[in-house]
């Protein structure tokens, strides 16, 4: 979810699920060890748990940002051999590592060397013509050795010539079987199912059979099924409307600007929270176009939310 699961996001994403597992966009460990580690990392006021999603394949300089990591507060280091971009494969990390799984194993090795927190591993179920239970169960059980002992699987492989992300999103057939079967090979792994779950039914069906969920795009684009999944999912409490989510995040918002942080840094992760509900699409574009004006404040969000519905104000 590069260039969307930022600080923000993921502050907003907590008032909507108090207590699930959250993940940073992936960022690159040369980035973490050269570059602006507070941009980067900051994670302050985001109440954990919170993983830090890494991409690269050099394993000192993984262990190196994995400690950085850790001293800026992040539960989890999480090694990225999922993305299946062409930038990704030209850096020689995301998908393209399956093939390589010796040399993945040896990054968790000199990560877990480092630090305490524990290290785990987002991978396909298999790339290109590597479409089979061996090819993900003997990747697994190398990196296993290596003493991960978390993985989360994207249920489809990634066909890393002639798709873009996106089609490698939607193109290659769903196969949470596989998934299954490797959870119940293993289980003294455990196992998350990732792709594909956007609805609840979905996501409560994998109860007993994997050890937990992650959802991405689903989200982040409709952001109030992430409050209704953690409901589902049984994480206690009453679930907040909308609107109070949306309330609690002014006083954020408000201490953004005030620090010279533009308000769409904040507000572009909430477009979605609405789809659905009356007077959803003028709370949309009053946002959108308001919080691209010079000096835009969380006025602009009190003018979105007046788009509403009375119906909707009372109810959402």
């Amino acid at each position: 979810m590069m260039d969307w699961t930022d600080r923000h996001c993921r502050y907003f994403h907590r008032l909507l699920a108090p207590t699930a597992r959250l993940y940073t966009e992936m960022v690159h460990s040369a980035a973490v060890v050269r570059g602006d580690r507070v941009r980067l990392l900051d994670n302050s006021e985001v109440a954990p748990p919170v993983a830090l999603q890494l991409g690269g394949s050099d394993p000192r300089q993984m262990a190196e940002a994995a400690v950085i990591g850790e001293d800026f507060g992040y539960d989890e280091i999480n090694i990225n051999v999922g993305c299946p971009s062409d930038r990704v494969q030209s850096g020689q990390f995301g998908a393209c590592l399956m093939a390589r799984p010796t040399l993945v194993a040896d990054c968790v090795r000199q990560m877990r060397d480092r630090v305490q927190i524990p290290v785990t591993v987002k991978t396909r179920i298999g790339i290109d013509d590597q479409d089979n239970d061996d090819f993900l169960f003997e990747f697994v059980d190398e990196v296993a050795d290596a003493g991960c002992r978390s993985f989360i699987v994207h249920a489809r492989i990634a066909l890393l010539a002639g798709l873009s992300p996106k089609q490698n999103r939607e193109i290659p057939p769903l196969n949470y079987e596989r998934v299954y079967r490797l959870a119940a090979r293993r289980r003294d792994l455990a196992i998350t199912l990732n792709g594909g779950l956007a609805d609840i039914a979905t996501v409560v069906a994998q109860r007993g059979k994997v050890a937990g969920v992650m959802i991405g795009r689903a989200a982040y684009q409709t952001p109030y099924f992430l409050a209704l999944v953690s409901s589902a999912l049984g994480a206690g409490g009453a679930v907040p409307t909308r609107r109070q989510i949306m309330h609690r995040l002014i006083d954020y918002a408000a201490a953004q600007t005030a620090s010279g942080i533009p308000l769409r840094a904040v507000a572009r992760h909430t477009l979605g929270l609405f789809q659905g509900r009356p007077g959803a699409r003028r709370f949309r574009r009053t946002l959108s176009e308001g919080m691209h004006e010079p000096g835009a404040g969380v006025d602009v969000i009190w003018q979105a939310l007046d788009q509403l519905h009375s119906r909707a104000m009372r109810s959402a």
